[in-house]
């Protein structure tokens, strides 16, 4: 009997050990924790990591994100790195929303109002049939409608647009919000974590990115 109850109970600390290893922070493995990208993509932030988040207003989880993602950013990220936000399409009705995102950057109105249209859509369920009424919206929260609308009609934000289709597809990401590392690894919010370990797990990757940028340069 006592064989059998120390025999148990050595089995029982083998499998909480390996429950503490496979939970502990920054023990992130590829395929599982974190995806390569098909094929790398050019980044937008020259010799800095780039660290893009993939989002849609419609997405209830980029919602719930959104506020985490501006707590993070306060606490100052790496010098090496910086953030990049960008609307994902992965069906044709997300390119509505991509556009309001991009008249939004070009009209320097994405620190008045980026959250603030999460917050209208999903907290106070407010509907926004036209362009128009996305110029009252900007115009209640401190910036100018005109400028929205001039940015809206865009040449500039209908490339951004195709463009944002065409990164979403390459990235192979299937649903959102997302997040790139370096144009190379991708990885979101996984079931039953913190925000605090999707978090660290970028923090993991930045580093990884880094520190293959520097061998690729010592090459």
């Amino acid at each position: 009997m006592k064989k059998t109850a120390v025999l148990l109970f050595t089995v029982l600390m083998m499998l909480a050990g390996f429950v503490r290893a496979d939970s502990a922070p920054g023990q992130w493995v590829e395929g599982e924790h974190y995806f390569r990208v098909p094929a790398p993509q050019p980044v937008d932030t020259g010799d800095k990591i780039e660290i893009r988040e993939l989002f849609w207003y419609g997405c209830p989880h980029c919602a719930r994100l959104q506020p985490e993602i501006d707590r993070w950013l306060a606490n100052g990220l790496p010098d090496n790195a910086e953030f990049v936000l960008m609307p994902a399409i992965l069906r044709k009705s997300w390119a509505p929303h991509a556009r309001i995102f991009y008249a939004f950057r070009d009209a320097g109105l994405v620190d008045k109002v980026h959250a603030k249209f999460f917050t209208a859509i999903h907290d106070q369920k407010k509907a926004f049939p036209d362009a128009g009424s996305i110029a009252e919206f900007v115009a209640e929260n401190g910036g100018s409608g005109s400028d929205f609308l001039k940015a809206y009609r865009s040449f500039s934000v209908d490339s951004e647009v195709r463009r944002a289709g065409e990164l979403s597809r390459a990235y192979g990401v299937t649903g959102v919000p997302a997040v790139i590392i370096d144009g190379k690894y991708r990885t979101s919010v996984l079931s039953g974590e913190s925000y605090e370990q999707l978090f660290d797990r970028i923090g993991f990757l930045v580093k990884k990115a880094a520190a293959e940028r520097s061998g690729q340069k010592q090459q």
